[in-house]
């Protein structure tokens, strides 16, 4: 909300740092969430940005509220907090590029194929839970997905399509939904074959990311089960935007990579 009021207001982001007295990094991290903003900056920000007492009040109130805000707010029993972080940074996101080698990437699983990707990981899991979460992911996708989406660009580890999860029927259904998946708008599903032969992205799967105004991605995101990391030095983040243009040049097509999808699904036929 702050950048759209500074935008609203004519305001360019080195005049808003200026006036704080603090870095145009500093001020963009603040804009997407990504770090604190205190009353008094508040404050000051309104006033370079001519906003009345009513608005001054509200921004009070949300800088007060940064950590409740979000869809997510009713599942924070469910979604643990570095990861609703990243939601967070994911609905502010102008584009996406990921790499994932085991698992079709959250933003384009099915239902069932959630679920048996949960079971799996987390065989102890209750059935109440369980239902939350593949809840929580079904609605990720919706917002993701509504409005004016961010651009997503995907990459996939041929061993994806090629991996049982759950059964046959739950894998056809996965594959033909990224095929489906594939012809949208804002996305671009791309399968890295395994003719490709080593690259760099095998070490581990990852998320880069790019916000509105920024010139470059923010930040490479890597994730483990007991938690995550956010790569935000500028040398990291070169290094996987490196490793994203190698994945550009080793990929299949989209059209041949809707072929080996269809393929895939044709093989799990019972």
């Amino acid at each position: 909300m702050l950048r759209q009021i500074r935008q609203s207001a004519g305001k360019s982001r080195e005049e808003a740092a200026g006036w704080l007295e603090i870095t145009v990094q500093t001020l963009s991290k603040v804009e997407l969430g990504r770090q604190a903003i205190k009353g008094p900056h508040v404050r000051l920000l309104c006033q370079l940005y001519g906003t009345d007492a009513g608005t001054m009040d509200n921004m009070l109130r949300l800088a007060q509220e940064a950590n409740q805000r979000g869809w997510w707010t009713s599942y924070r029993d469910t979604v643990p907090e570095w990861f609703r972080q990243f939601v967070g940074f994911e609905c502010d996101a102008s584009t996406l590029w990921e790499y994932q080698a085991e698992f079709v990437p959250g933003l384009l699983q099915t239902p069932a194929y959630a679920e048996a990707i949960t079971r799996a990981a987390r065989p102890d899991i209750g059935d109440t839970e369980l239902a939350r979460v593949v809840q929580v992911r079904r609605e990720r996708q919706e917002q993701f997905n509504a409005g004016d989406p961010a651009e997503l660009n995907a990459f996939l580890n041929e061993a994806i399509l090629r991996r049982v999860v759950g059964s046959a029927e739950t894998m056809r259904e996965q594959l033909d939904h990224l095929s489906a998946a594939s012809k949208w708008d804002h996305v671009s599903l791309r399968v890295v074959p395994f003719s490709a032969g080593a690259h760099a992205a095998m070490a581990a799967s990852f998320v880069l990311m790019q916000f509105p105004e920024e010139e470059a991605p923010a930040f490479a995101y890597l994730e483990n089960d007991r938690g995550a990391v956010y790569q935000e030095d500028p040398g990291d983040v070169e290094r996987y935007t490196v490793m994203i243009e190698q994945l550009d040049g080793l990929a299949a097509s989209a059209d041949d990579s809707r072929v080996m999808l269809d393929k895939a699904a044709r093989s799990q036929q019972a």
